[in-house]
């Protein structure tokens, strides 16, 4: 069975990539999409062409994690896609953020695209693909958005590692490191408009974002 996982897959860039995978990749049985909100899978899949598993997991549990990893272990699909896009930041000081929210974009941002990467990559055949949702945050420490930019320099040391270990394997590791992007993600870390305003204006469209990461 030919299958790609998206995480993050309710809204966004996540969902963005689930439409264009559906379009472009007839050769796959079945498009594996994870989030914590069923209510969006539901009615994202119910858009599709290709059929989906509907995983309802908050990857920040351990417990959840090893539900998917039991699930691959089940059925033994050939993932040829891998898209990992569960994440969220917040800005503002880190001193003045709660502990579950600093804390929370470590577990999501790196433990659970690391983990998430460690179960899928056994069911990884020559010809695969990794693409790791990173940012332009990446590449220098943020003030007022600490955690995040470091938590995202995490995914891309990461990402560029992992594609030297698995060249010889033939599965190709991008991370995708976009500026702002119009979606959600704004509404959550920014919900008091503390950051940049420039940055509005500057945001690009996240179905541009999916088409440049697929030619990869």
């Amino acid at each position: 069975m030919n299958i790609a996982i998206i995480t993050g897959a309710s809204s966004g860039i996540g969902a963005e990539f689930v439409m264009q995978i559906s379009k472009k990749h007839s050769n796959l049985d079945e498009i594996w999409i994870i989030a914590r909100r069923i209510d969006k899978l539901e009615e994202l899949s119910n858009q599709l062409r290709t059929k989906t598993k509907i995983m309802s997991l908050d990857l920040a549990l351990d417990h959840d994690l090893s539900l998917l990893s039991d699930e691959l272990a089940k059925f033994q699909p050939n993932v040829q896609i891998l898209v990992n896009c569960a994440g969220y930041g917040k800005i503002g000081p880190f001193s003045l953020g709660s502990y579950e929210e600093e804390i929370g974009m470590i577990n999501i941002n790196c433990k659970a695209l690391t983990a998430v990467t460690y179960f899928v990559l056994p069911y990884m055949n020559e010809s695969a693909r990794i693409i790791q949702i990173a940012s332009a945050a990446a590449f220098l420490p943020q003030p007022n958005f600490a955690v995040y930019a470091a938590s995202k320099s995490y995914v891309l040391s990461f990402s560029r590692a992992l594609k030297y270990e698995l060249h010889n394997r033939k599965i190709n590791v991008i991370a995708i490191c976009p500026g702002p992007v119009d979606t959600e993600f704004f509404e959550k870390a920014d919900p008091d408009n503390q950051g940049k305003q420039y940055k509005k204006i500057f945001r690009v469209k996240p179905e541009n974002v999916v088409a440049k990461a697929l030619k990869y």
